[in-house]
């Protein structure tokens, strides 16, 4: 489906000169972003991992969640999702009659593209008895075949939420899925699906890291390894991590999570000190996610001014994968 979407899109983009538009270096595409947003009628959604000029100008700014949430709530004709492309996807199953607008149709997802919709299928038919609890970083089509999806924020309220004596597929996630089974003490059957992003942080450079600051805390995303959960103060979600440093009274951090975080971090705990955390690569200072930095204010401004690139998906699959979504939303 994803592929069928990008080359239709590709295909409708070039009929147009769409991908060879640019503009002068005086250009000013914040303003003339905000000024077709009003005229259109339409709204941002955007992802912490954003970049920070792009965070800035979002009418909701959230994790997975949070813009789960705000999709249900949005009035406006359109919605411009500046994340990747199984959140747009999600803002479409949502909101099926409004126009959902991604700057960059290849801004995919690593963890949703390590769980292929077939062979996935193949998995779940060996356990026909399980709930199939798909973590909300995947296709629509994952989600079509599952029970209930949840994010890194509700992950324990769903799983409490079903009953001990079923059994349960956790999809595609395992690094969350192990976090999940050790802190629940509940056995859970998992995908081996991961996310670079969080996979990339390294254990012996942290604890080098930890040692050089002895006064941070360190804390992490759910989705990194376990031997990296282990070393942290806290695991949280990007909300709870965000959460946790203005209620905490440290004054130094090193955070395991995509960099993004660190611009709303710092904004709202202005005299803290907020550090990445290391990865394995030599030539990378921080981990960041190269498909959520491909979204640009240039690439937004287009998107709207032409309406394109459009997250079009089959309406039965939408019906389908609309249901797990709506079963998490009741929780809350």
């Amino acid at each position: 489906m994803f592929v069928d979407t990008f080359l239709k899109a590709k295909e409708n983009l070039e009929k147009i000169g769409y991908l060879d538009i640019e503009h002068s270096n005086e250009f000013d595409y914040e303003n003339e972003f905000i000024k077709l947003k009003k005229s259109k009628d339409a709204v941002l959604l955007a992802h912490y991992y954003q970049n920070a000029q792009i965070q800035e100008l979002a009418d909701f700014l959230g994790d997975s969640l949070y813009l789960a949430q705000a999709a249900v709530k949005v009035k406006a004709k359109m919605i411009v999702f500046a994340g990747v492309h199984f959140m747009a996807e999600t803002a479409k199953i949502i909101n099926p009659s409004k126009k959902v607008l991604l700057p960059d149709l290849k801004a995919g997802c690593s963890l949703a593209e390590s769980c292929p919709p077939k062979e996935f299928a193949e998995f779940k038919a060996q356990y026909p008895d399980a709930v199939v609890v798909s973590y909300i970083n995947c296709t629509a089509e994952i989600k079509a075949l599952s029970d209930i999806v949840c994010t890194s924020s509700n992950a324990k309220r769903v799983i409490h939420s079903i009953d001990r004596s079923k059994r349960i597929i956790f999809a595609p996630d395992k690094n969350l899925g192990h976090f999940l089974i050790k802190e629940l003490n509940r056995p859970m059957i998992l995908w081996d699906g991961a996310c670079m992003v969080h996979e990339a942080f390294s254990f012996d450079k942290i604890v080098k890291m930890a040692q050089q600051y002895p006064r941070a805390k360190f804390i992490a995303h759910p989705e990194s390894e376990s031997p990296i959960l282990d070393l942290a103060h806290y695991i949280g979600s990007t909300s709870g991590l965000l959460n946790y440093v203005q209620n905490d009274d440290a004054s130094q951090y090193i955070v395991a999570t995509e960099a993004g975080i660190l611009h709303q971090m710092q904004k709202v705990c202005p005299q803290k000190e907020f550090i990445p955390a290391p990865v394995q690569d030599d030539t990378c200072a921080c981990s960041e996610c190269a498909y959520m930095k491909l979204n640009t204010m240039q690439k937004l401004y287009n998107c709207l001014k032409f309406e394109l690139p459009e997250i079009i998906l089959d309406q039965q699959l939408m019906k389908q994968a609309k249901v797990p979504i709506d079963r998490m939303l009741e929780l809350g």
